[in-house]
């Protein structure tokens, strides 16, 4: 008699690829623990499993797009039911986690908070700068943040496989539990006269970065201890994100090395 084993529930979810589709198969993945960038959904999808699908998502750190039709069947010719999970390539972490460790091996913390950077490209490349200078992890929101895909994996040169990503709901909470840990908040943005030089990196921080069309939330501004900007002294009156990012970043290097 041939050895047979039936697959167990996490070898039975159907993948291409970096997509799970089909309602029952995105069911499995998420009870499997699946790390999933986002799950998009068919409009006006209904049923008993849809509404299994939404009660598992409650309260998860899963976005859920609500697209056309039109859209799934760009991404997968096969039968997606109207639901198609896009799974991460990497493991997201908890801050909450991480924060305590890095003062337990005695390192003073250099997280870095990705306010609604979207852009895979500028993603990766801000990892790649960020590994190289010993940050110790990235934050990003779960909503209006870059999918690490392979873009983003590639632009790294891999360095999202080896830096802790951290993805939470609220950035306004997780900077208010930063500075419950003892870090200083340090906003990079042009609203202020103060230079990035001002900051003392060598204290435990985190520098927030944002969106080159929008900046910095207001509210992520409010909870700042600091606000510094780099220097421009060109016509040219901001920088490509990732570039700013190394800018700062290296400053607190300079300071921690100096």
């Amino acid at each position: 008699m041939d050895n047979f084993r039936r697959p167990q529930r996490s070898e039975r979810v159907k993948e291409n690829n970096e997509f799970v589709f089909g309602i029952r198969a995105v069911i499995e993945a998420i009870k499997a623990a699946r790390d999933i960038e986002t799950i998009y959904v068919q409009r006006g999808l209904s049923g008993e499993l849809f509404l299994e699908l939404k009660a598992l998502l409650t309260g998860s750190l899963i976005s859920m797009s609500v697209v056309p039709i039109e859209k799934l069947n760009r991404m997968t010719q096969k039968n997606h039911q109207g639901v198609i999970a896009v799974i991460s390539p990497i493991t997201y972490q908890n801050i909450e986690d991480l924060i305590p460790a890095i003062y337990e091996k005695g390192e003073t913390p250099l997280i870095l908070v990705l306010d609604s950077v979207t852009d895979v490209r500028n993603m990766g490349a801000i990892a790649r700068t960020a590994a190289c200078v010993g940050v110790h992890a990235i934050v990003v929101p779960l909503k209006n943040a870059a999918q690490i895909n392979a873009d983003a994996i590639k632009t790294s040169a891999g360095a999202l496989f080896s830096i802790p990503v951290c993805r939470h709901a609220n950035l306004h909470k997780t900077c208010l539990f930063l500075q419950d840990s003892g870090l200083q908040i340090v906003a990079c943005t042009e609203k202020t006269n103060d230079f990035i030089y001002a900051p003392d990196y060598t204290m435990p921080t985190a520098i927030v970065m944002g969106s080159e069309d929008e900046g910095i939330s207001n509210d992520l501004l409010r909870v700042a201890d600091h606000l510094a900007k780099i220097p421009m002294a060109g016509k040219i009156e901001s920088l490509n994100v990732s570039v700013a990012a190394g800018v700062i970043l290296y400053e607190a290097v300079r300071q921690r090395t100096v």
